[in-house]
């Protein structure tokens, strides 16, 4: 009898567990309000090598400088996102690696995104250069995350501003934005 309650009182305490914590797992894959993935997205032509233009700051990427984003296909059918940059207070290389995949259909630029365990965050591609996959905007679950990434080191004066502009009117403060310096390195390796 007791073995029963005590069962029950597990079984119990994990739904609990589960019910206070998905919300907390799921929280962070919405998007913020107005902004729309892409549709008819490709991700084959999205793999590859894109460079960071311009972002908000946060912790995980705070003095980095040379900051490259690399996305591929992994076996499982994810896609393997491996991130890297040049810390400049530690005067080194830092990278993470970490895994994506869509939170719906394919065709729709809205991945979550892991670097840590079971925890995952939007990445939203909301505005994309279409003929050659060229730029992308994106952002993550809420304002706080904005990246303007690139297929070069550099982009035009005129989309920076498009950049800034759509961002705007979209309620995200570019006030903030940093604009990476991915001026070239000595003995730099960016393979």
């Amino acid at each position: 009898m007791f073995r029963n309650v005590h069962t029950r009182i597990q079984r119990t305490a994990r739904w609990a567990a589960t019910a206070l914590l998905l919300p907390l797992l799921t929280a962070c894959i919405g998007t913020p309000e107005g902004v729309v993935a892409v549709q008819d997205f490709e991700a084959d032509r999205y793999l590859g090598r894109w460079y960071e233009i311009a972002r908000l700051d946060h912790s995980f990427e705070r003095g980095l400088r040379n900051v490259t984003a690399e996305y591929a296909w992994r076996e499982d059918g994810s896609v393997r996102v491996f991130n890297r940059g040049y810390n400049t207070e530690d005067l080194e290389w830092s990278d993470i690696e970490g895994k994506a995949s869509f939170v719906d259909d394919e065709s729709e630029a809205h991945l979550k995104v892991s670097f840590f365990g079971p925890f995952y965050a939007s990445y939203v591609v909301f505005e994309l250069e279409r003929e050659n996959y060229e730029y992308a905007f994106v952002s993550g679950f809420n304002r706080d995350y904005l990246w303007l990434l690139a297929r070069t080191p550099t982009v035009s004066d005129a989309l920076r501003a498009e950049f800034v502009e759509s961002a705007s009117a979209l309620g995200f403060n570019t006030d903030d934005l940093i604009w990476v310096d991915q001026s070239p390195m000595e003995g730099d390796r960016q393979e």
